[in-house]
């Protein structure tokens, strides 16, 4: 199995929405609206499904969830499917989804963060199919600071395509935006400093590698299973090593310490040849900061790892392409990472 790269989006081309974990509520589809107009800016059709409801905290029952996901990741008349948002419980769809229509149909673009990574990760490790972290479709709207890109750009770039992504030295120290009140919002408020930070000690860093990661919090309950098994993934498509990215939601500095050392046993950065982690505002604890937690975890690793990068849910975001070939830099002058779609 190689990675396959969905065709680049054109416009006339369709893109599908649909909420395989939480819904929109009523206060916040005038938000939806501006990013499907946004969408629509840019030349593509705009497909609504009929699993968006938000008044729970899932959209549908799970077995209608998994049935229209996997309808328009098999439709060929669909280019990218883009959910508003993540949400809680989007590993009730694992064992529902129809695995092998997905690996035997045309490769279609995945676009999302947050619970969203329970389902990318595994459809790029089970069936090739690169998926794209970085944006959800409420975020669209937001006009990407310098240095970073939006996944429209990603899903409609040619094959073999390279791009590179810099950290823009600000983010948002706290909350988001409430949409309710600000429906069309476009300018992140990026009213903090800061850059990428080495946790295992000092040097220039420069390292290759396949890129696979996601959130922790999803991630860490599918290790172990089939739905996760990176080992493998590495093995057929990263001989060389992997740059695998992890990112915390909100759980404290133990939380996610544990979360750690377990996906660690069960294999998960057994291939690293580096690791990004994830900028995040989850707490620390009274005796274990959030970095701390990464090095207790996996500092016996002895592979370099790199934190406050721009995959996680503190904005602005930076996408990653699962399944695409990485290039780290991080010196005392330079933080980049390169993409090539290949």
């Amino acid at each position: 199995m190689s990675v396959r790269y969905p065709r680049p989006l054109r416009p006339g081309d369709r893109v599908a929405v649909t909420s395989p974990s939480s819904g929109v509520p009523e206060k916040l589809r005038e938000r939806l609206e501006v990013a499907v107009r946004d969408v629509r800016a840019r030349g593509y059709e705009v497909v609504l499904g009929e699993c968006m409801d938000g008044s729970g905290h899932v959209s549908a029952p799970a077995a209608a969830r998994a049935e229209e996901l996997t309808a328009f990741l098999t439709d060929p008349g669909i280019g990218a499917v883009v959910p508003p948002w993540g949400g809680e419980l989007a590993i009730d769809l694992l064992p529902l989804l129809d695995w092998d229509r997905l690996r035997e149909a045309e490769p279609t673009w995945l676009v999302g963060f947050s619970d969203l990574s329970t389902l990318m990760t595994p459809l790029t490790l089970l069936t090739g199919t690169a998926t794209v972290h970085g944006n959800n479709l409420m975020d669209t709207p937001y006009r990407s600071p310098d240095g970073l890109v939006s996944w429209l750009d990603i899903v409609s770039a040619p094959p073999g395509h390279r791009f590179t992504q810099t950290p823009p030295g600000r983010h948002r120290s706290t909350g988001w935006d409430d949409y309710a009140l600000r429906p069309e919002v476009r300018d992140y408020t990026l009213d903090a400093a800061g850059t990428w930070t080495r946790l295992d000690g000092d040097g220039d860093l420069e390292v290759e590698g396949r890129l696979i990661g996601g959130c922790v919090e999803t991630l860490c309950n599918l290790t172990g299973t089939g739905y996760l098994d990176v080992p493998a993934f590495a093995r057929a498509e990263a001989p060389d090593g992997l740059l695998v990215y992890v990112e915390a939601v909100g759980g404290d500095a133990f939380a996610i310490c544990r979360s750690l050392h377990g996906m660690r046993l069960a294999g998960f950065f057994d291939a690293a040849a580096a690791i990004l982690v994830g900028r995040t505002s989850a707490p620390d604890a009274p005796s274990l900061t959030q970095h701390e937690a990464v090095l207790d975890a996996l500092g016996s690793l002895n592979v370099p790892i790199v934190a406050d990068v721009e995959c996680g849910h503190v904005p602005p975001y930076m996408p990653i392409v699962n399944g695409a070939h990485g290039r780290l830099v991080h010196t005392s002058t330079r933080s980049e990472l390169t993409q090539t779609l290949v």
